[in-house]
Protein backbone atom coordinates (compact mmCIF):
# COMPACT_ATOMS: atom_id res chain seq x y z
CA UNK A 1 0.00 0.00 0.00
CA UNK A 2 2.43 2.25 1.30
CA UNK A 3 4.68 1.54 -2.46
CA UNK A 4 1.54 2.38 -4.01
CA UNK A 5 0.98 5.87 -2.83
CA UNK A 6 4.85 6.53 -3.07
CA UNK A 7 4.36 5.39 -6.92
CA UNK A 8 1.37 7.80 -7.39
CA UNK A 9 2.72 10.59 -5.25
CA UNK A 10 6.29 10.31 -7.64
CA UNK A 11 3.75 10.20 -10.55
CA UNK A 12 1.96 13.67 -9.69
CA UNK A 13 5.25 14.98 -8.97
CA UNK A 14 6.69 14.46 -12.40
CA UNK A 15 3.47 15.32 -14.53
CA UNK A 16 3.76 18.61 -12.05
CA UNK A 17 7.24 19.51 -13.07
CA UNK A 18 5.93 19.13 -16.51
CA UNK A 19 4.13 22.50 -15.78
CA UNK A 20 5.96 23.80 -12.85
CA UNK A 21 5.74 27.40 -14.35
CA UNK A 22 2.04 27.40 -13.88
CA UNK A 23 2.68 26.33 -10.05
CA UNK A 24 4.98 29.12 -9.45
CA UNK A 25 2.06 31.64 -11.02
CA UNK A 26 -0.21 29.88 -8.63
CA UNK A 27 1.83 30.80 -5.27
CA UNK A 28 0.33 34.34 -4.66
CA UNK A 29 -2.95 33.50 -5.44
CA UNK A 30 -2.08 30.73 -2.38
CA UNK A 31 -0.48 33.01 0.17
CA UNK A 32 -3.20 35.90 -0.47
CA UNK A 33 -5.69 33.09 -0.01
CA UNK A 34 -3.87 31.78 3.12
CA UNK A 35 -3.48 35.31 4.56
CA UNK A 36 -6.38 36.61 3.92
CA UNK A 37 -9.18 33.98 3.87
CA UNK A 38 -7.92 31.29 6.05
CA UNK A 39 -5.82 32.79 8.58
CA UNK A 40 -8.57 35.08 10.38
CA UNK A 41 -11.21 32.20 10.45
CA UNK A 42 -8.60 31.80 13.95
CA UNK A 43 -10.55 34.99 14.88
CA UNK A 44 -13.66 33.33 15.28
CA UNK A 45 -12.88 31.62 18.27
CA UNK A 46 -14.10 35.38 19.93
CA UNK A 47 -17.20 34.42 19.35
CA UNK A 48 -16.92 31.70 22.37
CA UNK A 49 -14.84 33.69 24.26
CA UNK A 50 -15.74 36.33 26.90
CA UNK A 51 -12.73 38.39 24.89
CA UNK A 52 -10.82 41.35 26.25
CA UNK A 53 -8.16 43.04 23.83
CA UNK A 54 -5.32 43.39 26.75
CA UNK A 55 -5.35 39.22 27.23
CA UNK A 56 -5.74 38.28 23.65
CA UNK A 57 -8.19 35.70 21.62
CA UNK A 58 -5.88 32.33 23.99
CA UNK A 59 -5.57 34.24 27.03
CA UNK A 60 -9.36 35.94 27.07
CA UNK A 61 -11.26 33.25 29.13
CA UNK A 62 -14.32 31.49 27.68
CA UNK A 63 -17.86 32.48 27.71
CA UNK A 64 -20.39 30.64 30.26
CA UNK A 65 -21.99 29.21 28.90
CA UNK A 66 -20.46 28.76 25.50
CA UNK A 67 -22.98 29.88 23.51
CA UNK A 68 -23.75 32.66 25.63
CA UNK A 69 -23.58 35.43 22.90
CA UNK A 70 -25.42 33.34 20.22
CA UNK A 71 -28.33 33.25 22.64
CA UNK A 72 -28.41 37.12 23.63
CA UNK A 73 -28.41 37.39 19.87
CA UNK A 74 -31.70 35.58 19.14
CA UNK A 75 -32.86 37.13 22.19
CA UNK A 76 -33.05 40.45 21.66
CA UNK A 77 -35.92 42.31 19.67
CA UNK A 78 -33.65 43.35 16.48
CA UNK A 79 -32.20 39.90 15.71
CA UNK A 80 -35.55 38.80 14.20
CA UNK A 81 -35.89 42.01 12.22
CA UNK A 82 -32.42 42.47 10.89
CA UNK A 83 -32.41 39.06 9.61
CA UNK A 84 -35.80 39.54 8.10
CA UNK A 85 -34.82 42.91 6.07
CA UNK A 86 -31.50 41.03 5.16
CA UNK A 87 -33.30 38.06 3.47
CA UNK A 88 -36.04 40.34 1.68
CA UNK A 89 -33.38 43.01 0.54
CA UNK A 90 -31.71 39.59 -0.74
CA UNK A 91 -34.30 38.09 -2.05
CA UNK A 92 -35.61 41.32 -3.63
CA UNK A 93 -32.21 41.54 -5.70
CA UNK A 94 -32.18 37.90 -6.59
CA UNK A 95 -35.50 38.44 -8.28
CA UNK A 96 -35.04 41.85 -9.70
CA UNK A 97 -31.02 42.34 -9.96
CA UNK A 98 -29.81 39.38 -11.06
CA UNK A 99 -31.74 39.00 -14.64
CA UNK A 100 -30.74 42.06 -15.43
CA UNK A 101 -27.23 41.26 -15.76
CA UNK A 102 -27.75 38.59 -18.47
CA UNK A 103 -30.52 40.66 -19.89
CA UNK A 104 -27.88 43.21 -20.96
CA UNK A 105 -25.56 40.81 -21.93
CA UNK A 106 -27.90 39.09 -24.61
CA UNK A 107 -28.49 42.76 -25.99
CA UNK A 108 -25.19 43.80 -25.80
CA UNK A 109 -24.23 41.16 -28.05
CA UNK A 110 -26.63 41.79 -30.92
CA UNK A 111 -24.59 45.49 -31.01
CA UNK A 112 -23.66 44.99 -34.70
CA UNK A 113 -20.71 48.10 -34.54
CA UNK A 114 -17.77 47.28 -32.48
CA UNK A 115 -17.24 50.80 -31.05
CA UNK A 116 -20.86 51.26 -30.09
CA UNK A 117 -20.97 48.01 -28.22
CA UNK A 118 -17.02 49.44 -26.33
CA UNK A 119 -18.56 52.58 -25.63
CA UNK A 120 -21.78 50.88 -24.15
CA UNK A 121 -19.51 48.73 -21.85
CA UNK A 122 -17.32 51.30 -20.61
CA UNK A 123 -20.32 53.47 -19.76
CA UNK A 124 -22.48 50.53 -17.99
CA UNK A 125 -18.81 49.33 -16.16
CA UNK A 126 -18.24 53.01 -14.75
CA UNK A 127 -20.48 53.15 -11.99
CA UNK A 128 -18.76 49.98 -10.23
CA UNK A 129 -15.61 51.73 -9.41
CA UNK A 130 -18.29 54.36 -7.56
CA UNK A 131 -17.37 54.49 -3.99
CA UNK A 132 -21.00 54.36 -1.75
CA UNK A 133 -20.43 57.37 -0.58
CA UNK A 134 -20.31 59.24 -3.87
CA UNK A 135 -23.51 57.12 -4.95
CA UNK A 136 -25.30 57.62 -1.60
CA UNK A 137 -24.26 61.43 -2.18
CA UNK A 138 -25.88 61.18 -5.81
CA UNK A 139 -29.42 59.76 -3.93
CA UNK A 140 -29.38 62.67 -1.91
CA UNK A 141 -29.06 65.15 -4.57
CA UNK A 142 -31.47 63.77 -6.74
CA UNK A 143 -34.25 62.11 -4.50
CA UNK A 144 -33.69 63.97 -0.94
CA UNK A 145 -36.95 66.52 0.00
CA UNK A 146 -35.15 69.28 -1.54
CA UNK A 147 -33.56 67.34 -4.53
CA UNK A 148 -33.94 66.44 -8.00
CA UNK A 149 -37.03 64.37 -8.45
CA UNK A 150 -38.81 66.52 -5.77
CA UNK A 151 -38.24 69.70 -7.66
CA UNK A 152 -39.98 68.56 -11.00
CA UNK A 153 -42.73 66.90 -8.55
CA UNK A 154 -43.30 70.72 -7.27
CA UNK A 155 -42.68 71.70 -10.47
CA UNK A 156 -45.73 70.21 -12.26
CA UNK A 157 -47.71 70.86 -9.08
CA UNK A 158 -47.69 67.86 -7.43
CA UNK A 159 -46.74 67.56 -3.43
CA UNK A 160 -43.09 66.09 -2.77
CA UNK A 161 -42.22 62.61 -2.04
CA UNK A 162 -39.88 61.88 0.91
CA UNK A 163 -37.99 59.17 -0.64
CA UNK A 164 -34.74 59.23 1.45
CA UNK A 165 -37.20 59.34 4.71
CA UNK A 166 -40.00 57.03 4.06
CA UNK A 167 -39.09 53.21 4.86
CA UNK A 168 -41.20 52.53 1.76
CA UNK A 169 -38.80 53.57 -0.26
CA UNK A 170 -35.42 52.50 1.01
CA UNK A 171 -35.55 49.15 -1.09
CA UNK A 172 -36.85 50.55 -4.01
CA UNK A 173 -33.76 53.19 -3.86
CA UNK A 174 -31.10 50.63 -2.41
CA UNK A 175 -31.78 47.54 -4.72
CA UNK A 176 -32.34 50.24 -7.79
CA UNK A 177 -29.33 51.54 -7.43
CA UNK A 178 -27.41 48.71 -6.43
CA UNK A 179 -28.65 47.43 -10.27
CA UNK A 180 -27.14 50.55 -11.67
CA UNK A 181 -23.93 49.96 -10.18
CA UNK A 182 -23.12 46.58 -10.44
CA UNK A 183 -25.13 45.59 -14.11
CA UNK A 184 -21.87 46.37 -16.40
CA UNK A 185 -19.74 44.54 -14.35
CA UNK A 186 -21.67 41.72 -13.49
CA UNK A 187 -22.47 41.07 -17.50
CA UNK A 188 -18.73 40.53 -18.00
CA UNK A 189 -18.64 36.99 -16.94
CA UNK A 190 -22.25 36.35 -19.32
CA UNK A 191 -20.54 38.63 -22.38
CA UNK A 192 -17.39 36.53 -22.14
CA UNK A 193 -19.52 32.95 -22.17
CA UNK A 194 -21.56 34.24 -24.96
CA UNK A 195 -17.79 35.19 -27.45
CA UNK A 196 -17.09 31.93 -26.73
CA UNK A 197 -20.20 30.08 -28.28
CA UNK A 198 -18.48 28.83 -32.19
CA UNK A 199 -20.09 31.03 -35.02
CA UNK A 200 -21.17 27.54 -37.01
CA UNK A 201 -24.02 27.94 -34.87
CA UNK A 202 -25.33 31.23 -35.66
CA UNK A 203 -24.33 30.17 -39.81
CA UNK A 204 -26.13 27.30 -39.39
CA UNK A 205 -29.49 28.65 -38.15
CA UNK A 206 -29.17 31.72 -40.52
CA UNK A 207 -29.46 29.07 -43.25
CA UNK A 208 -32.23 27.90 -41.69
CA UNK A 209 -33.86 30.89 -41.75
CA UNK A 210 -33.98 31.79 -38.06
CA UNK A 211 -34.24 35.22 -36.77
CA UNK A 212 -32.18 37.64 -34.58
CA UNK A 213 -34.89 36.76 -31.65
CA UNK A 214 -34.86 32.95 -32.49
CA UNK A 215 -30.68 33.22 -32.55
CA UNK A 216 -30.78 33.91 -28.64
CA UNK A 217 -33.52 32.05 -27.61
CA UNK A 218 -32.00 28.75 -29.82
CA UNK A 219 -28.56 29.66 -29.21
CA UNK A 220 -27.32 32.12 -27.19
CA UNK A 221 -29.57 31.42 -23.79
CA UNK A 222 -28.90 27.50 -23.96
CA UNK A 223 -25.29 27.50 -24.44
CA UNK A 224 -25.04 30.32 -21.41
CA UNK A 225 -27.59 28.80 -19.06
CA UNK A 226 -24.70 26.91 -17.09
CA UNK A 227 -22.88 29.71 -16.02
CA UNK A 228 -25.97 31.34 -15.19
CA UNK A 229 -26.68 28.60 -13.08
CA UNK A 230 -23.44 28.92 -11.31
CA UNK A 231 -23.74 32.64 -10.89
CA UNK A 232 -27.63 31.77 -9.72
CA UNK A 233 -26.01 29.21 -7.28
CA UNK A 234 -23.21 31.54 -5.99
CA UNK A 235 -25.57 34.38 -5.91
CA UNK A 236 -28.27 32.21 -3.54
CA UNK A 237 -25.10 30.67 -1.39
CA UNK A 238 -24.19 34.29 -0.67
CA UNK A 239 -28.49 35.60 0.46
CA UNK A 240 -27.51 36.56 3.65
CA UNK A 241 -24.31 39.10 3.46
CA UNK A 242 -25.65 42.53 2.17
CA UNK A 243 -22.76 44.58 2.66
CA UNK A 244 -23.46 46.97 5.30
CA UNK A 245 -21.78 50.17 3.42
CA UNK A 246 -24.37 51.83 1.23
CA UNK A 247 -27.27 50.61 3.95
CA UNK A 248 -25.37 52.39 7.02
CA UNK A 249 -24.88 55.59 5.06
CA UNK A 250 -28.52 55.71 3.89
CA UNK A 251 -30.08 54.98 7.49
CA UNK A 252 -31.56 57.41 9.49
CA UNK A 253 -34.12 57.26 12.26
CA UNK A 254 -37.01 56.76 10.42
CA UNK A 255 -36.23 54.12 7.71
CA UNK A 256 -34.40 51.99 10.53
CA UNK A 257 -36.96 49.48 10.76
CA UNK A 258 -36.45 48.61 7.16
CA UNK A 259 -32.94 49.63 6.37
CA UNK A 260 -31.48 47.35 9.74
CA UNK A 261 -29.68 44.44 8.28
CA UNK A 262 -27.29 41.96 10.14
CA UNK A 263 -24.43 43.61 8.72
CA UNK A 264 -25.04 47.21 9.71
CA UNK A 265 -25.45 45.78 13.15
CA UNK A 266 -22.67 43.95 13.65
CA UNK A 267 -21.23 47.19 12.60
CA UNK A 268 -22.71 48.76 15.04
CA UNK A 269 -22.05 46.79 17.89
CA UNK A 270 -18.48 45.34 16.52
CA UNK A 271 -16.74 48.75 16.18
CA UNK A 272 -19.55 50.98 17.91
CA UNK A 273 -19.66 50.00 21.32
CA UNK A 274 -16.79 47.51 20.86
CA UNK A 275 -19.09 44.13 21.60
CA UNK A 276 -16.05 42.49 19.82
CA UNK A 277 -17.22 38.72 20.98
CA UNK A 278 -21.21 39.21 20.44
CA UNK A 279 -19.93 40.81 16.97
CA UNK A 280 -18.46 37.91 16.08
CA UNK A 281 -21.19 35.43 17.45
CA UNK A 282 -23.52 37.29 15.03
CA UNK A 283 -21.47 37.33 11.79
CA UNK A 284 -20.26 33.60 12.25
CA UNK A 285 -24.14 32.45 12.40
CA UNK A 286 -24.50 34.67 9.55
CA UNK A 287 -21.68 32.74 7.25
CA UNK A 288 -22.85 29.57 9.04
CA UNK A 289 -26.35 30.49 7.46
CA UNK A 290 -24.65 31.67 3.91
CA UNK A 291 -22.98 28.18 4.13
CA UNK A 292 -25.74 26.03 4.67
CA UNK A 293 -27.78 27.99 1.98
CA UNK A 294 -25.44 27.09 -0.56
CA UNK A 295 -25.19 23.52 0.00
CA UNK A 296 -28.54 23.40 0.02
CA UNK A 297 -28.60 25.66 -3.53
CA UNK A 298 -25.62 23.46 -5.02
CA UNK A 299 -27.59 20.15 -4.45
CA UNK A 300 -30.98 21.24 -5.91
CA UNK A 301 -29.16 22.77 -8.61
CA UNK A 302 -27.51 19.27 -9.49
CA UNK A 303 -30.44 17.30 -9.20
CA UNK A 304 -32.51 19.10 -11.33
CA UNK A 305 -30.07 20.37 -14.12
CA UNK A 306 -26.55 18.51 -14.04
CA UNK A 307 -24.82 21.99 -13.05
CA UNK A 308 -23.44 22.75 -9.86
CA UNK A 309 -20.43 24.04 -8.09
CA UNK A 310 -19.03 21.04 -6.62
Amino acid sequence: MKQKKSGMFKYYLKEASKCWQLYVLLIPALLWAIIFAYYPMYGVIIAFKDYKIREGIMGSPWASPLFKYFTEFFSTSIAVNAIKNTLVVSLESLVFAFPIPVIFALLLNQVRSKKASKAIQTISYAPYFMSNVVVVSLITVFFSANGVINGIIRSTGGSEILFTSVPEWFRTLFIGTNIWQTMGFNAVIYIAALTAISPDYYEAATIDGASRFQRVLYIDIPMIMPTVILMLILQVGNIMNVGYEKAYLMQNGSNTIVSELISTYVYKVGLQTAQYSFATAVGLFNSVANFIILVIANKVAKKVSDISIF
